[in-house]
């Protein structure tokens, strides 16, 4: 390498330091571009360097089936309180990682009506309780207009989600999300034993009948987990939408007759 005169090396020097390099790494200069004469080897595991053998291949990682385990550990919860545990335990729903409390349920086990609501927002997530925001406490007004609430001194009712954890933002449930907890909302009710659903909003719609389309489906009596089932509008959205309380009204007074039919 021919040697440089000292006005070309101080200029390539201010060309680098404006180029950002701050240190010199070594002595002699490394150009990257060559290469090896010797190509490097992948290590291998020490375990399997037996003369004449190959290294036998890693088995592939097992697949783990959320909805499978989900079902698995939902049937083997024998009451409400294992039921609460099992969710609690559950691993795969990346919703719990984001959420301050698991809300599990509110009212009385065993009660004629369950209503089931689609996940929990900020004040249910602080309370650790379904349905104690907003839209509760119209949900608390309009149950108390046909005679139910949660209290005994009143003709209970049971009230729970699809979803335990709140989603960020408060965003719609994902699909997935919705079918890796719908075992276990299956087997809540089951377990809570009521007489009638009413089902609020899209999202549990989608999880106990299948469909979405509260518009629609709103008013006329379905059936999911072999009971009765009324869709409703979310008391969130009569709350954005107060002209939707008519049909709301409507729909609570069917409950009404249903519950006077027993």
């Amino acid at each position: 390498m021919e040697s440089m005169d000292y006005h070309s090396a101080l200029a390539l020097l201010e060309w680098q330091v404006e180029l950002g390099a701050s240190e010199a790494i070594g002595d002699a200069p490394v150009d990257r571009y060559a290469l090896p004469s010797v190509q490097p080897r992948p290590a291998r595991d020490p375990a399997s360097r037996t003369a004449g053998t190959s290294a036998a291949p890693e088995p592939a990682a097992e697949l783990v089936d959320p909805v499978a385990e989900a079902r698995g550990a939902a049937a083997a919860a024998g009451s409400l309180e294992a039921l609460r545990a099992a969710m609690a335990e559950y691993p795969h729903c990346d919703l719990r990682r984001g959420a301050r409390n698991l809300v599990f349920s509110d009212g009385l086990p065993g009660a004629r009506v369950m209503v089931v609501g689609e996940a929990p927002g900020r004040e249910e997530d602080r309370a650790g309780r379904p349905f104690v925001g907003r839209a509760g406490q119209l949900l608390d007004r309009m149950l108390a207009a046909i005679g139910l609430g949660r209290s005994l001194d009143e003709a209970p009712v049971y009230i729970a989600n699809v979803l335990p954890w709140r989603p960020p933002q408060n965003r719609d449930p994902r699909p997935e999300e919705i079918a890796m907890m719908q075992p276990f909302l299956e087997r809540h009710i089951e377990l809570a034993a009521p007489e009638l659903l009413v089902v609020m909003g899209n999202i549990s719609c989608q999880a106990l009948l299948g469909r979405r389309g509260i518009t629609r489906l709103r008013g006329t009596w379905s059936e999911a987990q072999g009971l009765p089932a009324m869709p409703m509008f979310h008391p969130a959205y009569l709350l954005r939408n107060p002209s939707a309380k008519r049909a709301a009204w409507a729909d609570l007074l069917e409950v009404k007759a249903r519950l006077g039919d027993g």
